[in-house]
């Protein structure tokens, strides 16, 4: 359409044609009035779900993989999955600052070529280290879109905005989870393990090319910083030294540690503990339904409760519940009755599901105006903490779900504590 240009959310804004002498100019709406459009959410979602997908469509095949690469210990699976999160976790302090210097796009560009690398390292990998390698770059790589995904909704809007943006883009993500247990399930009926990872190079290309192709940049030149390291350095010590921003950080590191701690040791208490087999993808979904209904509740409800009240009240929820359960598992030895398991899972996952983009966006606010790094601090964080606990909680199996649900109890009540610690200085910050 002649005389106008869209943003990057599809909307029109107004474009003055460059003529001898003169520079284009643009009017764009403010990025708290933008209102998402439905491929934005959807391709943020893609993004993000390299992650999960990585994940999640592995679980089935831990067994097959563990044969194949001569893997001893029972417990040593798991680090096919913790693998993936240590690389995710070293690797977005390097992706903030340089999207902050060379803008959104390149980095990610980086991001997706580093993840085809590790996946096919995976596909062609020969014994377990390879593989253990391989994952490691997937992690890498798959941090690109995700953590510069994040700077790039920050680009866009702040405040209860935000965090209904992340919520949309979490409820569409979370059918991923959902679907890829039984995706990877799905593909062993038909072929080896390593079609799997065939299946997420083919994901990692589309992702690319859709990106490439209809998402524009969103940090412009004069906003770009040149790359100085004094700069990244007082960046971090502010994003790392903020109440709000480091508070909700460790909050979110303690509930994605116990997330992790499920995800290394679902496969064996599930399939194999209880004897699901073939039927553990369609138990997997489930509780991955659950976190995305309560993700899609949340997107509904951040707008007229806000996020300290939603994200209190899933903390509060979590920890009585973990609570509980806990004096159940214990009562029964830790093989509690399956039908009361998938109900706790289901209680537990919904509660958790209040809280990531509360956290996400509540850690995010004070860092506009250094989106790109503060995302870089607090995804790491969050990441390192989280795959620290979790490799804990997943070694810690012994046959039953103590080790799990005690890990949720502990953690819940100390993200809790942390919160009201945080929520001290309330008054004297300019956050809403």
């Amino acid at each position: 359409m002649r005389g106008m240009r869209f943003d990057s959310t599809g909307r029109a804004c107004k474009f003055t044609a460059p003529t001898k002498g003169n520079t284009v100019t643009t009017t764009a709406p403010r990025p708290d009035k933008h209102h998402a459009s439905i491929e934005f959410v959807v391709l943020m979602a893609v993004m993000s779900s390299l992650i999960a997908f990585s994940i999640d469509a592995m679980l089935p095949a831990l067994p097959r993989i563990a044969a194949d690469l001569a893997i001893r210990r029972e417990n040593d699976r798991q680090m096919i999955v913790t693998a993936l999160f240590l690389g995710l976790a070293l690797s977005q302090l390097v992706y903030g600052p340089v999207a902050d210097t060379i803008g959104r796009k390149p980095t990610i560009y980086w991001g997706f070529a580093i993840f085809l690398l590790g996946t096919m390292m995976c596909i062609l990998s020969p014994s377990f280290e390879i593989m253990l390698l391989g994952r490691f770059l997937q992690g890498i790589g798959a941090a690109g879109p995700r953590i510069v995904s994040i700077a790039l909704i920050r680009d866009l809007y702040s405040g209860r905005e935000m965090a209904k943006v992340l919520s949309l883009v979490t409820t569409v993500f979370i059918v991923v989870p959902v679907i890829a247990p039984s995706i990877g399930q799905g593909i062993l009926f038909l072929a080896e393990w390593r079609w799997i990872f065939g299946v997420l190079l083919a994901q990692g290309i589309i992702g690319l090319v859709w990106f490439a192709w209809r998402q524009p940049e969103t940090l412009p030149l004069e906003r770009r910083a040149s790359f100085s390291l004094r700069r990244i350095v007082m960046a971090f010590h502010e994003a790392c030294t903020n109440r709000f921003t480091l508070g909700y950080t460790i909050t979110a590191g303690l509930i994605f540690g116990a997330f992790i701690g499920y995800l290394t040791s679902t496969q064996q208490i599930l399939q194999e503990q209880y004897g699901l087999g073939e039927m553990f993808p369609l138990y997997f979904g489930a509780n991955a339904f659950a976190f995305g209904a309560a993700s899609l509740v949340n997107s509904r409800l951040v707008m007229r409760f806000g996020m300290r009240r939603l994200a209190a009240t899933g903390l509060v929820a979590s920890s009585l519940l973990s609570i509980v359960f806990f004096v159940v598992a214990f009562m029964t030895g830790g093989q509690p009755p399956l039908w009361s398991l998938m109900a706790y899972l289901l209680a537990i996952f919904f509660s958790v599901g209040i809280l990531f983009g509360n956290f996400n966006a509540l850690s995010m606010e004070p860092m506009g105006h250094i989106a790109g790094i503060a995302a870089a601090v607090v995804g790491s964080l969050t990441t390192l903490i989280s795959t620290v606990l979790g490799n804990l909680l997943g070694q810690a199996y012994d046959g039953t779900v103590r080790p799990m649900i005690f890990g949720f109890a502990v953690l819940t009540i100390t993200a809790t504590a942390v919160m009201v610690y945080v929520e001290r200085g309330r008054r004297s910050s300019t956050v809403r």
